[in-house]
């Protein structure tokens, strides 16, 4: 009887150990509001499945470091491989040290260079770029249009020039005010602000020392527009006419466009993507098919939507 116990108690036990799936994740840096939610969502969803573990680690902002948890990963045995990546010009070596190994890879949030030609049991899970600083620039345009201006200048904080997220929302901007509805626009002092609150507030805060005039600060992220908005403050500008934009709706996002300073977001939703991309990475580990691009729509946040969007990020 003892015997026939052990058996099954075995059996459970290789059957458990057959159905675990361990996945590396390597995040671009811990350090940022937006990928921690990201990060948690994907936690949170990984404790809601049997035999999922994840082994999250923090690339610190360091394209060599992160290259080598990929490595890491893959001498380790993981059954899948996540990242959200330091350098998006950077994904090729990780792509190929991946498929070598047969190991499935997802990017998420930060679309890799290689987008277009992934290797078998690899994909991108995000949303689509071109949509997240449209849905911001027409709407800085519809308040400036609602200010009665006939002529604007407006400022633009990009993210991490390395991030194919900041070069492609920068151009959005540059998209919308070449339309004939926004060519009243236009853009008096364009720089990288590395997606900061505290280089967002410093640079604006540049500008302002040197004299420059403008309507509206259009960021690539919330929180280089909440430091457009501290340095505005501090400088004593009324914030009831000067526009202010971001991208990612984050808490403080939020709060700050409850307290009438923010005056546009775009909702990108970090949890979703997160489990969108454990999702996507623990299909390919079971041998199913993905889409090679996977998108979590973005959506536009205003003072008259807020409410809906205060417990999402």
């Amino acid at each position: 009887m003892k015997k026939v116990l052990i058996s099954t108690a075995l059996v459970g036990l290789m059957a458990t150990a057959a159905q675990a799936q361990n996945v590396g994740v390597s995040m671009a840096l811990f350090d940022d509001n937006f990928l921690t939610v990201l990060r948690n969502g994907m936690a949170d969803h990984a404790k809601t499945l049997d035999g999922v573990n994840l082994q999250i680690e923090d690339a610190q902002n360091d394209v060599g470091k992160q290259l080598n948890q990929i490595q890491n990963f893959v001498a380790s045995g993981v059954d899948a491989i996540v990242v959200n990546p330091v350098d998006t010009d950077a994904t090729v070596a990780m792509s190929e040290a991946a498929a070598a190994a047969g190991i499935p890879l997802v990017y998420v949030n930060r679309e890799p260079v290689n987008v277009d030609t992934l290797p078998e049991k690899q994909a991108f899970v995000a949303s689509n770029e071109k949509d997240s600083g449209t849905l911001e620039m027409q709407e800085v345009c519809r308040l400036l249009k609602e200010q009665g201006k006939t002529e604007a200048k407006i400022v633009v904080m990009m993210g991490e020039l390395s991030n194919q997220a900041a070069r492609m929302r920068t151009q959005d901007v540059h998209d919308v005010i070449a339309t004939p509805e926004c060519s009243f626009i236009k853009i008096v002092e364009e720089q990288t602000a590395n997606w900061s609150r505290t280089q967002g507030a410093d640079l604006v805060t540049n500008w302002l020392s040197a004299g420059l005039e403008f309507d509206a600060v259009v960021a690539n992220n919330d929180e280089m527009a909440i430091g457009a908005i501290q340095a505005l403050k501090a400088a004593g500008k009324d914030m009831g006419t000067m526009v202010v934009g971001g991208v990612d709706a984050t808490q403080d996002a939020l709060a700050a466009m409850a307290a009438g300073d923010l005056d546009v977001t775009v909702f990108q939703n970090a949890a979703g993507q997160g489990q969108g991309a454990l999702d996507a990475a623990l299909k390919l580990a079971k041998g199913e098919k993905v889409d090679t691009k996977v998108y979590i729509p973005f959506e536009l946040v205003t003072p008259a939507n807020v409410a809906d969007y205060q417990a999402k990020n």
